[in-house]
Order: structure tokens, then C-alpha cells, then sequence
């Protein structure tokens, strides 16, 4: 297992990842901008294959988990939360103090994921995320670190 900074080059195989995993993905763009951006972004290997991938945002003393994505078949094997530790220990080293996400209403396995790992609901987004028929609510969560 390994954690490597995603670069340009990676971008082909984590936006191929991303469409097989979301029903709404992230662009090429969306990860490039990221990229440009200088965001932390990251990619969990196993026996280099690609098994997870994340970006988060720094804002003076808070991170914001932009996207955490675990590929289908690695799935509910402890990935996420690997990748989400490493995300909250990175954070930690640097000084942030909390972190911050979004998670989509209709996602109560996610919700679960993140409750588990200590974040609480702070607010919501009224139709923040696309859907299917319109818009989705998130749920807006926090951690202390």
C-alpha cells in the first residue's frame, strides 16, 4: 500500500475511475483545476494499482475533503478509511484544525462512514449536488483534528 501525489499524468486513470464509481463524476477538469490549484491530491495503490484517490482543499486552518472516491471493487475493505486517516494525519502535521466535507442527503452509507470517524453535521446545502430528477441537499460535516 502507498500513497502518491496524484499529477496531470494520473488523470486519464482517476477520471475513469471517478465515472465508474459517481452517477454525476468529477471532469478532467474538475481534477486539473484541482491540480492547478495546488489542492492535496492524492492516490492510494495497491501493488500499484489504483485503489482510492482524494482531494482536499486547504484554507488557512481548515481542510475541505473535496473528494474521496474508493474504486467499486475495493469497496467495504477498509480503504476509505485508510485514505481518510492518512487525509486527517496529513492535516494534523500541517496545523488545520478541522476538517470539512459535503456528502450527498440519499448517501446514508457515507453519512454512516463519516459519523463513525467523528464528524457531525453542521448544516446543509439546499440543492447542492445534481440528481436525477433536479437537485440534492447535502449534508454539511465537521471534524476536529
Amino acid at each position: 500500500m502507498s500513497f502518491v501525489p496524484m499529477t496531470v499524468a494520473d488523470l486519464e486513470e482517476v477520471t475513469a475511475a471517478e465515472q465508474r464509481i459517481h452517477p454525476f463524476p468529477w471532469s478532467p477538469g474538475n481534477f486539473r483545476d484541482s491540480l492547478a490549484a495546488g489542492h492535496d491530491c492524492w492516490l492510494k495503490r495497491e501493488a500499484g494499482a489504483l485503489a482510492a484517490f482524494a482531494v482536499v482543499m486547504r484554507a488557512v486552518d481548515e481542510v475541505h475533503l473535496l473528494n474521496i472516491s474508493v474504486l467499486p471493487e475495493r469497496q467495504r475493505a477498509g480503504q476509505g478509511r485508510v485514505l481518510l486517516d492518512f487525509l486527517c494525519d496529513r492535516a494534523r502535521q500541517a496545523g488545520m484544525k478541522r476538517m470539512l466535507l459535503e456528502v450527498r442527503a440519499s448517501n446514508v452509507g457515507a453519512v454512516a462512514f463519516y459519523r463513525h470517524f467523528d464528524f457531525a453535521e453542521i448544516g446543509r446545502r439546499r440543492g447542492y449536488y445534481p440528481a436525477n430528477e433536479g437537485r440534492e441537499d447535502a449534508i454539511v460535516m465537521a471534524k476536529t483534528l
